[in-house]
């Protein structure tokens, strides 16, 4: 994939777009992408920027060969009160992710660890590799998740095996992360970008809106009751059939060609 990168190679984020695709690199390697405010604020940076590209459909974010996103960078956190972290204010820098209303395809090699694994799990989709190594052990220095590391975790694997990793610090290898549903697909070693950039091609050729809409769907819906979140899922289903793009869609198929998606 040809990818055009917008900046230099030290920034701490590179951004690279190709056909509808927006790339977000990790690019802190020698610190093992470890997320200070400087990597936390160029991630917010890059994903405000693609969301409001009309030209991305979907987001791919991934880190190097070896690690994905190691944790926290401890050197902002070591000397700090309760008061002083919550004026730095750290869920602010995840609100571009967790909120992006764009697919986010995550792309994991090698460790994966803390914030690194809380990134990865705002995610919609989650290609790993076997070398993946995905964990929570803030509790080995005396702290806890605080970007959705308990919440999400227990919602996707439950309390039994988010317990496991945030009690006791194991990792999960990417071949358990896969069983368990946290990863969406297992790659071979070092293949994890080349298949999540094939799926966000994939997500390219999609309706944006129906997108969107499955996005809010599956977002808001598993968070209430069933009866609520039924009646959520079909006001957007309704809704998808003012879009030129529902007409479009089926009108292809009935005349068994493929059809161009526009977002309206």
């Amino acid at each position: 994939v040809n990818m055009q990168t917008e900046n230099n190679s030290n920034t701490p984020v590179q951004v690279e777009r190709d056909q509808g695709v927006g790339l977000v690199r990790l690019n802190r390697a020698q610190q093992l992408n470890a997320l200070n405010l400087e990597m936390r604020q160029a991630i917010a940076t890059a994903f405000l920027a693609l969301s409001g590209d009309p030209a991305i459909r979907v987001i791919v974010v991934t880190g190097g060969e070896k690690v994905f996103a190691a944790g926290a960078d401890l050197r902002l956190l070591v000397d700090k009160s309760s008061q002083e972290v919550a004026e730095l204010n750290l869920p602010s820098y995840w609100h571009p992710v967790a909120s992006c209303e764009k697919p986010v395809i995550a792309a994991v090699n090698g460790y994966c660890l803390g914030a690194g694994s809380e990134l990865m799990q705002m995610c919609d989709i989650v290609v790993a590799d076997t070398s993946a190594r995905i964990g929570q052990p803030e509790a080995k220095v005396g702290i806890m998740p605080g970007a959705g590391g308990t919440q999400r975790l227990a919602r996707t694997v439950g309390k039994p095996i988010a317990s496991l990793m945030l009690m006791c610090g194991e990792a999960l290898t990417g071949e358990r992360a896969y069983q368990l549903g946290l990863v969406s697909e297992l790659a071979e070693g070092g293949q994890a970008l080349n298949r999540a950039l094939e799926l966000a091609r994939k997500v390219t050729f999609m309706p944006p809106r129906a997108m969107h809409a499955i996005k809010r769907a599956l977002r808001q819906g598993s968070d209430l009751p069933l009866q609520e979140a039924l009646q959520l899922e079909q006001d957007e289903f309704q809704q998808l059939f003012d879009t030129t793009d529902q007409a479009e869609g089926m009108t292809a198929f009935l005349e068994k060609r493929k059809p161009t998606f526009t977002g309206n």
